[in-house]
């Protein structure tokens, strides 16, 4: 009885803070048809991005694209469905729907291991590092992943934030979970920064606000961090010439060989997530909410010229939601299509994201409720982001000794060729 009780009395609490909360505005409030709206804008957006910078990926090595090299778009475009930057994404989507918010970052390492597609770089480091029996967060440690600080996590963890609204530190928990399997230092904090530019897209719109609300996600020590942070102040320096910027990003991130300690060294070609991040941020700043300079200036930066107007389009593209999307870039979309191995049509993943979405803001605190029309309504808490704690690739902390045992290893069971 005393156990009930105390449950009744914790409840009621609960109720009145939560009550007192809404009462101060500590929530954002967010009809779930405009979330829903808003992340299908997301996903649309890193669709265009990639598809329409496909054509250039890495010909361009520390030199901007000329603008007549630039692809004219067509609206068949947005077809990527056998696309890296969609589908490996789409693994850890899955993982989540079969397991739940709180699965273990070994199951997670399991599904990722059992994949079929081709990867690269930290992709490719870390699920090896899987099937040989180095369980996470070991996969993506430096000791035993030469590729920790590349792209890759970055490239993927859209959806951590297109299903936690508002809530970056559940991007930042997710990429705690995903993230390792494959990155360390700067090479996680890529993924997060770019996931709480999606959580906060769903509420902001101003790109400056976006990427200061990225920016708060990831340590501020951390070189990430202050490219980032560089790319703000030369973009009020010089607010209208993209191009005086990027040389200025050229000069520290790609020619400074102390901002590339870890990186892949094969001459110009940078595939870097710091350098690479300050391309997003590019096309998010001097784009001006113009949805194709947003991709045009992200892709023209060169080095990974696809995936860096993927992130820009897709952040930007989320605070336009795609009801509001131009015909060009949605009349082609193939709703039926699968995306490679995967099980996911289009429209399933829309409804796999709105499933997590509901999860995630009431395992953060919020609530959903009926406005008085009857529409439902996302009640989400106000979170201060709390970053991952400081690590650098070139100086990284210990191994976690981490193995996977001989039950989990049987669980490992990759095809031999991979199959769509």
């Amino acid at each position: 009885m005393g156990k009930y009780l105390l449950s009744v009395v914790v409840t009621a609490c609960a109720a009145l803070l939560w009550n007192d909360a809404v009462g101060q505005e500590n929530v954002r409030r967010l009809p779930v048809k405009v979330y829903v709206d808003k992340m299908k804008g997301g996903w649309i957006g890193q669709m265009v991005g990639v598809g329409w910078g496909a054509p250039t990926e890495f010909h361009w090595q520390a030199q901007i694209m000329p603008e007549d090299k630039v692809p004219v778009w067509k609206p068949e475009m947005v077809n990527q469905h056998g696309n890296d930057d969609l589908y490996v994404e789409m693994t850890f989507l899955k993982t989540l729907e079969d397991y739940g918010l709180g699965v273990s970052i070994r199951q997670a390492g399991i599904d990722f291991a059992n994949s079929g597609y081709a990867l690269w770089h930290a992709n490719d480091a870390g699920r090896k590092n899987l099937r040989a029996g180095i369980a996470p967060p070991d996969s993506g440690h430096p000791q035993f992943n030469k590729h920790a600080d590349d792209i890759d996590y970055q490239i993927e963890a859209d959806f951590s934030g297109l299903i936690a609204p508002g809530l970056p530190n559940t991007v930042i928990a997710l990429g705690e979970v995903f993230g390792r399997l494959m990155n360390y230092g700067d090479g996680l904090y890529g993924g997060q920064f770019v996931g709480g530019m999606y959580a906060e897209a769903f509420f902001e719109d101003d790109p400056v606000k976006i990427v200061e609300a990225g920016l708060k996600c990831i340590p501020a020590e951390s070189q990430y961090a202050e490219c980032i942070r560089d790319v703000l102040a030369w973009y009020r320096q010089e607010p209208n010439d993209w191009q005086k910027t990027w040389h200025k990003i050229e000069e520290k991130y790609n020619k400074n060989p102390a901002y590339r300690r870890f990186s892949c060294t094969k001459g110009n070609f940078n595939i870097d997530a710091k350098i690479n991040g300050a391309y997003i941020v590019m096309g998010l700043l001097y784009g001006k909410r113009d949805l194709d300079q947003t991709v045009i200036i992200s892709m023209r930066c060169g080095q990974d010229s696809d995936c860096n107007p993927s992130n820009a389009a897709g952040v930007l593209f989320t605070t336009v939601g795609a009801s509001k999307i131009p015909a060009r870039f949605t009349e082609k979309l193939d709703m039926n299509r699968k995306f490679s191995y995967t099980a996911y049509s289009f429209p399933q993943v829309i409804d796999v994201c709105e499933k997590l979405a509901r999860q995630v803001v009431v395992s953060a605190g919020g609530k959903i409720e009926k406005d008085a029309t009857g529409e439902e309504v996302f009640l989400i808490p106000i979170q201060q982001p709390k970053p991952s704690k400081l690590e650098q690739c070139w100086e990284p902390g210990p191994i976690a000794n981490s193995k996977f045992t001989p039950e989990e290893m049987a669980k490992i069971k990759p095809p031999e060729k991979p199959k769509k």
